[in-house]
């Protein structure tokens, strides 16, 4: 066994890039600059646990598994990493606005999470995105310290009590802005804006009609739960304009749904909700920003395919040229003033940054029955003639060397096995034995 085997079989050079992989010891090594780390900064991580957890008396920090192992600089990395590949986007396709973020506090409402973010995401305008009252406390604590141009974006269910607090939000100069996700939230806005006697920043969220269609896009599509219909939109611009308040109207939202699996439906939803601004902007709202959500996704299992719902099949600098390249398309052909874009990217930003660590309990070992020659020659009277013909195929394969129409063979004859005991024709001694013969034939051959 080795290290590169390890890799191999663990696949971490997929999932793991540029952040971990396996050192020279066999062990998890941690790069917390990602391609920028220098060999003397790896981290062993293994070396942290035991540190963490051996007893105090022989220099260890005492503590009992589970535990979560955070790196900072990796956090820091994902940022810079994110604001480089749309500064990069913006520049090559001549852009003429830039991008600012948002990191959406419901994806890890850690406290030492949010303060890193809007430490480290302050030289970039990085700003908080909260979906609920406890949240947006928790950002305007936190933006105090960040930029000023970091935007606070209000999105969620809102009662009262909740633009009031936003628009508390606005008196700090925090530069907030109150998503509407319903209608009827609008005279809400407009009534208590006007008792506190405060100018909101207003956006809505559109409901588009790109669908993401995998396990994480039940919240897209013009059925979707979330946002407003265009019908909704044109009778919340009328709203605002007899109320003299269309100037206030400055963002558009949206968002596809979360692990985006490929730019083409990128592309798709952003084109969409660029005509969309575009159509705002015709009406006369001082539109300034288009906050495209979040949806950058993470290759979770390393097969970078757009086909599985725990990868993706396109890397960071794709999808920021993909969103500039979009929206810029759409308001150059309908010459509007290229909007600031945003975007919440969430997952993307946190999950390589930090490390559940939990002890094993136990372990399962599976033993197959061993087979004699005259328990086979039994297993084998049995089967019907198309098994029968398998395990002769099998049986040729094998003599021939031919690994891979052995392996072939064996799953076809557990098949049909498998439908022969389903039809009540084989027992359960027999089944057994053809696990005993396939399991054989993988250990013979070294298939995993």
């Amino acid at each position: 066994w080795s290290p590169e085997l390890s890799s191999d079989l663990y696949r971490i050079d997929g999932w793991g890039a540029p952040y971990f992989t396996v050192n020279s010891s066999g062990d998890i090594s941690v790069r917390p600059h990602g391609t920028d780390t220098l060999p003397h900064q790896e981290i062993d991580l293994l070396k942290v646990v035991k540190k963490a957890s051996d007893p105090i008396n022989s220099g260890g920090l005492g503590l009992q598994l589970p535990i979560v192992v955070r790196f900072p600089d990796v956090l820091k990395n994902r940022l810079e990493s994110l604001q480089s590949a749309f500064d990069y986007a913006v520049q090559s396709e001549g852009y003429e606005a830039h991008y600012q973020g948002v990191y959406p506090v419901k994806c890890n409402q850690d406290r030492f999470v949010v303060e890193d973010i809007v430490k480290f995401g302050s030289g970039f305008r990085f700003g908080l995105e909260a979906g609920s009252k406890p949240e947006l406390l928790l950002a305007m604590s936190s933006l105090c310290k960040g930029s000023s141009e970091g935007l606070l974006v209000c999105n969620g269910f809102k009662d009262a009590e909740y633009i009031s607090l936003a628009l508390v939000a606005r008196k700090l100069q925090l530069n907030t802005v109150i998503v509407l996700e319903q209608e009827e939230e609008l005279d809400l806005v407009i009534d208590i804006s006007r008792k506190m006697a405060v100018q909101p920043v207003i956006g809505l969220r559109a409901k588009l009609r790109t669908k993401h269609s995998g396990h994480f896009g039940s919240t897209s599509g013009e059925k979707g739960k979330f946002g407003l219909t265009t019908t909704q939109i044109l009778r919340v611009v009328r709203k605002l304009k007899e109320s003299g308040m269309l100037d206030c109207l400055q963002l558009l939202h949206f968002h596809i749904g979360s692990q985006i699996p490929s730019t083409e439906l990128l592309a798709d939803g952003v084109g969409e909700a660029a005509q969309v601004y575009s159509e705002l902007v015709r009406l006369g709202a001082g539109m300034k920003f288009i906050d495209i959500g979040g949806g950058l996704g993470i290759d979770y299992d390393g097969t970078k395919s757009s086909d599985s719902d725990v990868s993706v099949g396109y890397g960071l600098q794709d999808y920021a040229s993909t969103v500039v390249q979009s929206v810029r398309f759409v308001c150059d052909r309908k010459n509007v003033k290229h909007p600031v874009i945003c975007s919440e990217s969430g997952r993307a930003i946190v999950s390589h940054h930090s490390v559940l660590i939990f002890e094993a309990v136990s372990s399962t070992t599976t033993r197959s029955q061993e087979l004699s020659s005259m328990s086979l020659h039994s297993f084998v009277e049995k089967l019907n003639d198309d098994a029968r013909a398998d395990y002769r195929n099998l049986s040729a394969a094998a003599i021939r060397g031919e690994y891979d129409t052995c392996m072939l063979y064996a799953d076809q004859l557990k098949q049909r096995c498998v439908d022969q005991f389903k039809d009540g024709n084989l027992d359960i001694e027999q089944l057994a034995a053809v696990d005993a013969v396939c399991d054989f034939v993988s250990k013979a051959i070294g298939a995993s």
